[in-house]
């Protein structure tokens, strides 16, 4: 028998997390959705990755982060739920690390991509 699993995150920022998954190209629905599990299960999420599978992957707010939310056996992503962890998290990392310094005056001088798929980031604020 299938059911829900929640997956802790240190993903607190929704606005991140929704231009992480806009960057990984992965189409999302925000607002109080269903997500759909075995037999006719639900959750409730604030964001819903729907699946062409007909069960979905949710990220639901416990209070103090997002939970990925999500019928296990039916996950139907290009990578595995470790690697799409992975791949979100840097993602939200990024938009977060952006949001803040810009709202302290900072912008990007170099952006860098490494082969090691991390990214390097030096930003710099002028001062008068």
């Amino acid at each position: 028998m299938s059911h829900f699993s929640h997956i802790k995150t240190q993903i607190r920022n929704l606005n991140s997390l929704q231009a992480a998954l806009t960057d990984l190209g992965i189409d999302w629905k925000s607002g109080a959705k269903t997500v759909r599990g075995y037999r006719g299960q639900t959750r409730t999420a604030e964001l819903t990755i729907e699946q062409d599978n007909g069960y979905d992957i949710g990220f639901s707010w416990n209070g103090e982060e997002y939970e990925l939310v999500s019928d296990m056996q039916f996950w139907q992503q290009a990578w595995s739920v470790d690697r799409f962890l992975n791949k979100v998290t840097q993602r939200y990392a990024y938009h977060t690390v952006l949001n803040e310094t810009s709202r302290q005056g900072f912008q990007v001088a170099e952006q860098q991509k490494n082969e090691d798929g991390s990214i390097r980031l030096v930003l710099q604020r002028w001062s008068a």
